[in-house]
């Protein structure tokens, strides 16, 4: 007990905890700026690699259909199907989302983007006109935004003509998430094609409970139904593109269709979804398994070049005095101070058929003028370019570990009768070993992942995974595959990580 009377265990744990408490909160802003910076990030890329909501929610009525078809050789597409997607695909052009889910079809199926786009600008042919002017014709309210607002409303509370509320809803919800403000839109005119197909099917009774205007308008154009001329909507597709007929753009919809796929992780490994399950790609389609390789065996490269040429650095400053060392590390580090993009560059420069290097070996006759050597541009530019960048991030590691370790060990040996390169190889190189893996290890990443270098120096053989990652997101806007192209990347690095682990073990890894 204390001088209190309180259990010392008690108070104990009680200081314990504030202590722990402390510490959180001094950690906290940290803690969260990494998941606000960096495990969010990961979090949404992994759910983009996978996310396929697009297909679905732009074409509900057209893909409930689908889901309830078995598509096989024998199977047409009906006027049915036709009249959903008429539904689906006005309320699209409307609000311009038809033209993201043809980019994202077109990654599955080339062609369904031209297909969408051409059938997005005609889809309004399809009767719309001469039914909102019947319309407009008997009551000018039909032309107003306020009295559909009324209608549906109307029409919900009675849970009647469920086709047009939906349609019309989504239309509101789409325009709202487009950011749209829908008091200053006039309504799709393919309500009134949508309304009187759907009052047409409905049992007489179907508009007695609405408020009397609803019902007297509705009344209306009941009796003037004869006027409207009658839609044929598959012919009226087929008229804008024979292409709707074929079976192939259909089983594309139907089945990139669920809200979670695999296709974007079957692409980054040249591989699709087939009729009969999984299947490679043509050869000329085959791109990113040759890129992958093509990326990890020149990081590897890259990581020995870096070695190679940074060991013997690193013993050379490890072995001179604290100021000159110093002085000689200000070298290694001046890198640092000059833009990457400004080192990459003047290495263009340097590597191209024109430049120095070229320049200097025929002028100094070891080449003739005929034969220049092509160093930019491909896998060896890359190669020198990277290794120049990185080697810093070799030789400070290293000379990190050299420095603590006593040269009175080397001195021993010698002493006791071992040569100096036995000296090295049984004593000294052992001991670096921690500082090499730390070296290796880092290099190793930063190489694997880097794109600012590969993309200009690399050209089409010296480019790496990274580079078709940063294409994907800021040119061809496919961020599906773009994820799921840097969740392979994360995973692999991931293994080779946890494998060196387990071979060598990270614990032996210092940074001095």
């Amino acid at each position: 007990m204390t001088t209190d009377q309180v259990s010392l265990r008690r108070r104990v744990k009680r200081s314990l905890r504030i202590q722990k408490l402390r510490a959180f909160l001094l950690v906290a802003p940290l803690l969260l700026f990494v998941l606000l910076s960096f495990v969010g990030p990961i979090i949404d890329m992994l759910f983009r690699s996978v996310e396929n909501q697009l297909v679905g929610d732009t074409l509900p009525r057209t893909v409930a259909i689908l889901r309830a078809e078995e598509i096989d050789d024998n199977w047409q597409p009906g006027d049915r199907l036709f009249a959903a997607l008429y539904i689906d695909l006005s309320i699209a052009a409307d609000v311009k989302n038809h033209t993201r889910v043809a980019s994202r079809l077109n990654y599955e199926k080339a062609g369904i983007a031209s297909l969408f786009r051409s059938t997005g600008r005609k889809i309004r042919n399809i009767g719309s006109k001469e039914y909102e002017k019947l319309f407009v014709d008997l009551d000018k309210s039909w032309s107003t935004l306020d009295y559909w607002e009324d209608l549906v409303a109307d029409l919900e509370r009675q849970a009647a003509l469920p086709v047009t509320t939906t349609a019309f809803r989504q239309w509101q919800q789409d325009h709202i998430g487009r950011g749209n403000d829908v008091s200053k839109l006039d309504p799709n005119n393919a309500f009134h094609v949508i309304l009187l197909a759907e009052l047409l099917a409905s049992p007489a009774d179907v508009i007695a409970g609405l408020a009397p205007l609803h019902r007297e308008n509705l009344s209306a154009i009941m009796a003037i139904r004869d006027q409207f001329p009658p839609i044929e909507y598959r012919e009226s597709f087929l008229e804008f593109s024979n292409k709707w007929a074929d079976r192939d753009v259909w089983t594309t919809i139907k089945r990139y269709s669920p809200r979670l796929t695999e296709g974007y992780f079957l692409n980054a490994v040249d591989l699709k979804k087939g009729n009969d399950g999984v299947e490679a790609r043509p050869e000329q389609e085959r791109l990113y398994i040759k890129i992958f390789l093509r990326t990890f065996a020149m990081s590897i490269i890259i990581t020995l070049t870096c070695f190679i040429l940074g060991y013997p650095v690193a013993y050379f400053l490890a072995g001179l005095p604290t100021r000159y060392a110093n002085l000689f590390l200000i070298l290694v580090l001046l890198p640092f101070w000059t833009s990457l993009l400004v080192r990459t560059a003047a290495w263009k420069v340097l590597l191209q058929e024109q430049g120095v290097i070229n320049d200097t070996l025929v002028f100094i006759g070891l080449i003739d003028h005929a034969n220049r050597l092509a160093m930019i541009n491909n896998q060896t530019g890359t190669i020198i370019a990277m290794t120049h960048i990185l080697l810093p991030f070799m030789i400070l590691p290293l000379f990190s570990v050299m420095k603590t370790i006593p040269p009175s060990f080397v001195r021993a040996a010698r002493s006791l009768g071992a040569t100096p390169l036995t000296a090295f190889l049984r004593i000294y190189f052992p001991q670096s070993l921690p500082g090499m893996g730390a070296g290796m290890v880092l290099v190793f990443i930063l190489a694997i992942g880097y794109y600012i270098t590969p993309e200009l120096v690399g050209g089409n053989n010296g480019t790496f995974i990274s580079n078709r990652i940063a294409y994907h997101i800021s040119s061809s806007l496919n961020w599906g595959l773009g994820a799921a192209l840097a969740t392979i990347l994360l995973a692999v690095v991931v293994i080779l990580y946890w494998t060196y682990d387990r071979m060598v073990g990270i614990d032996n890894v210092k940074l001095g």
